[in-house]
């Protein structure tokens, strides 16, 4: 089940007005060029933004989600057509032989129990063509980037296509160890509706996700910094050994 964010038709409507700036995928998208992918399982797609960029450089492009809401907004963006888009999760994917899968954002921390993640994990190996690569990043736990998400910090008023004046802000709710919760709410002004979103992250160290890729048969490559927040995430490279 998605979250609230990504399934209620008027959240996903203004998902990316909210987060205009996605100049964190031009790293995903300088590597998908490093390694001279044709083909990519982009895991947890949203709304489509990363798919459809690139769709329009050529690259035959799958995109999974279980949200239809985010996937509805997906499909109106220029390039959608030439993207094959799957409502589900990774354990829904069907036979792929990818060069590269990804999980860009917050994908990679939305599973929550290990059994979640090494299902995950042992989908886009199957997912990948012998020395296919999977590209994702985490968050590192020691930067507590959640003392962060509070009203002061996050409150912005933006003006959406469609929806008028949005006021939107983020608040921790709980944490609990590596599990992190916290609530998106959203006030739209036209009509005066407040909704609220409530999602849960876990913060795995590097040393786990190091751990989890090796038991799931996936060799780990390197592990990078974060362009865009550095010294605050790890980006994992990993790929499909060849038997």
């Amino acid at each position: 089940m998605a979250d609230e964010l990504f399934e209620n038709p008027r959240l996903s409507a203004i998902y990316d007005p909210f987060d205009p700036d996605r100049s964190d995928l031009d790293a995903y998208e300088a590597i998908v060029k490093e390694f001279g992918a044709r083909s990519v399982l982009d895991i947890g797609c949203g709304t489509g933004t990363f798919a459809c960029r690139l769709a329009a450089r050529g690259i035959k492009v799958i995109g999974v989600d279980p949200a239809a809401a985010s996937l509805h907004v997906a499909r109106t963006k220029p390039w959608s057509e030439h993207v094959e888009w799957i409502l589900g999760d990774a354990l829904l994917i069907p036979p792929l032989a990818v060069d590269l899968a990804t999980m860009t954002g917050n994908v990679a921390q939305v599973f929550l129990t290990d059994e979640e993640w090494k299902k995950t994990l042992r989908a886009v190996r199957a997912a990948l063509r012998p020395g296919g690569r999977f590209v994702f990043e985490a968050r590192d736990p020691k930067a507590q980037a959640w003392l962060g998400w509070n009203r002061e910090n996050t409150y912005r008023r933006v003006v959406t296509p469609g929806c008028g004046n949005v006021e939107g802000w983020v608040e921790i709710i709980d944490v609990q160890g590596s599990l992190v919760s916290f609530r998106w709410t959203y006030i739209f002004e036209s009509d005066g509706a407040v909704i609220t979103s409530d999602s849960t992250l876990r913060f795995r160290s590097r040393e786990e996700i190091a751990n989890s890729l090796q038991d799931a048969g996936l060799s780990v490559d390197e592990i990078r910094g974060a362009p865009d927040r550095p010294g605050l995430e790890f980006v994992f490279i990993a790929h499909h050994p060849i038997a």
